[in-house]
């Protein structure tokens, strides 16, 4: 059985897959209490689902592109069946992740959008490099950047690990902290081959609504 805080159908608000319309798996927990958090409302609640259960809410969206998320949805070991079946039943298939856990046995057809933590968020001790190894050319890594040493670090980061070779790079705001001119500004003037985004849901709406 799964631990499912919310499951809904939206607009993808980041990664290269932003502005189509998604069903999102909310898995309840997080092992990370990252300074800029916008859902602790998946830390603890959420209803038991099983496997097929969850598949059969996702079918009734009648969408193809299917986002697993939480929380951090790699602490429920069935997540990893869920995606794969998921997969089997012809669907599109990402999960976001924050970085902190093993993505080694995630079905290779699963698109993978991890974090790796800046200073700012204070999780930064808690990356598994490891998992570097693990991307896939079209596979996501996300840098939430909230200062100037986030920044400095993720240039750090990209260029120790050679991520720009390895698959897609994005750089984003922490919302209401950084503004998203200043960070463009420094990626535009130190040539970075970077994404830039924003969280275009917090936009659409407004940002404290959840399940959008």
């Amino acid at each position: 059985m799964l631990k499912i805080n919310q499951i809904y159908h939206s607009i993808q608000g980041e990664s290269t897959y932003a502005g189509r319309p998604c069903v999102f798996v909310r898995l309840t927990g997080c092992n990370l209490r990252c300074t800029y958090c916008d859902t602790e409302h998946a830390f603890y609640d959420g209803k038991k689902m099983s496997v097929q259960e969850v598949i059969d809410q996702i079918k009734s969206y009648d969408s193809k592109l299917v986002e697993i998320t939480g929380g951090e949805p790699l602490l429920q070991e069935e997540c990893i069946e869920l995606m794969k079946n998921l997969c089997n039943e012809g669907f599109e298939v990402l999960i976001e992740t924050a970085g902190n856990m093993p993505i080694k046995n995630i079905d290779e057809r699963v698109k993978v959008i991890m974090d790796l933590k800046c200073p700012s968020s204070e999780m930064m001790d808690k990356n598994l490099y490891e998992n570097v190894n693990h991307l896939k050319k079209d596979d996501e890594v996300k840098f939430v950047i909230g200062t100037k040493e986030d920044y400095n670090w993720s240039k750090e980061t990209i260029q120790n690990y050679k991520l720009s070779d390895t698959c897609i790079v994005l750089f984003s705001c922490v919302f209401d902290k950084l503004e998203p001119l200043k960070l463009v500004n420094w990626i535009l003037e130190d040539k970075l081959d970077v994404r830039f985004q924003l969280q275009m849901h917090k936009y659409i709406w407004h940002p404290e609504i959840k399940g959008v």
